[in-house]
């Protein structure tokens, strides 16, 4: 069964409040709608009020069950300025508390600030932005995560094809924050990657540390760097008490296809049998997911920001409705508890 339908019949016990930055795009419009109508929780647009509705209108979307918010007319706007001014006091010493209004007017700033101060529960972003502007407050504001010493992104692929990943489902790393990542990076990657894997399919991680070869005498390079990730993954994982299986360094072959590790003599729970990919790169990661994405029909989810201390995606500009949607219920599900979704 595709993850998406199983994360909304969770949501929808487990109602949960999601704030999106950009409340005037009809794809936000159109998701936002659907979150309401499969009872999921309730959707909070940023934007100017009035564009907002003449949208809604021409679309023909009711929004009732939809909150709507102008940052610079909340009662918000200043507590939230002053907030941010303090918190980026001494990391940034030319920021005034005007210059703290100016960033509170911008709905990534204040979706961000909502997020920090739990009057949201889970972000999407990103839709008009580039990348670089949509994280930038989430960098600034949120705090990592526990044990976390970096934050990425994961895209997760949902094939019909029920052999593959967990029930078709794979978590591909890092695909969109960054571009070169050291030993010690990549396997923190893994790390944040698979904790949301486990949380996502309360199933073990089966994590393949990827690369151009499989268990090669190389002394290349990329292969040591890979293989010092492997060995960095594996102790920071039994450091922190996070189970997990870890394989490195293989192709992707060695990781999805059973026959291929075989031959490739292969023996592991992740051999064949990947359901996390860590790619070496920023590159690689980027180009296989958008190569699966539209050579194998699949749906891509994401950017999920991994690492973060809340729930955040930032979603591409040419994400669709349904894109939107299933980062939107992705990151939902991630702020409901283990212990409410499995009993642990």
């Amino acid at each position: 069964m595709p993850i998406i339908p199983q994360l909304i019949d969770r949501l929808q016990r487990h109602p949960k409040r999601v704030v999106f930055a950009e409340g005037n795009d009809p794809r936000i419009l159109q998701a936002a709608r659907q979150w309401v109508t499969r009872r999921m929780g309730a959707p909070i647009l940023l934007g100017d009020r009035a564009l907002i509705k003449n949208s809604a209108a021409r679309l023909d979307i009711n929004l009732e069950g939809i909150r709507l918010i102008d940052p610079a007319h909340s009662e918000d706007f200043e507590p939230f300025a002053a907030q941010f001014a303090a918190l980026r006091k001494g990391r940034d010493l030319t920021l005034t508390l005007d210059g703290a209004r100016a960033a509170m007017r911008d709905t990534s700033y204040f979706a961000t600030m909502m997020l920090a101060n739990s009057q949201a529960d889970c972000l999407v972003g990103g839709a008009t932005r580039t990348a670089s502007s949509a994280l930038r407050p989430l960098f600034q504001i949120i705090p990592k995560q526990e044990h976390a010493q970096n934050v990425a992104s994961l895209t997760i692929i949902d094939f019909d094809e029920q052999k593959i990943g967990s029930g078709g489902t794979l978590f591909f790393a890092d695909c969109g924050v960054i571009p070169d990542p050291t030993a010690e990076q990549l396997a923190d990657i893994a790390i944040s990657t698979a904790q949301i894997a486990r949380h996502l399919t309360n199933e073990t991680p089966r994590v393949a540390m990827l690369s151009w070869a499989t268990k090669s005498d190389s002394q290349h390079p990329t292969l040591l760097k890979v293989r010092e990730a492997t060995e960095l993954a594996r102790a920071r994982s039994a450091a922190i008490g996070v189970a997990v299986e870890i394989e490195g360094e293989m192709q992707a072959d060695a990781a999805l296809d059973p026959f291929a590790a075989q031959l490739k003599k292969i023996s592991s729970p992740v051999a064949g049998r990947a359901n996390v990919l860590i790619f070496p790169d920023l590159a690689s990661g980027n180009i296989a997911f958008k190569l699966v994405n539209i050579l194998a029909g699949s749906n891509a989810f994401g950017q999920i920001l991994t690492g973060l201390g809340r729930p955040a995606a930032e979603i591409s500009r040419g994400a669709t409705a349904h894109d939107v949607f299933g980062a939107a219920a992705i990151v939902g599900c991630q702020a409901i508890s283990s212990k409410l979704l499995y009993g642990k």
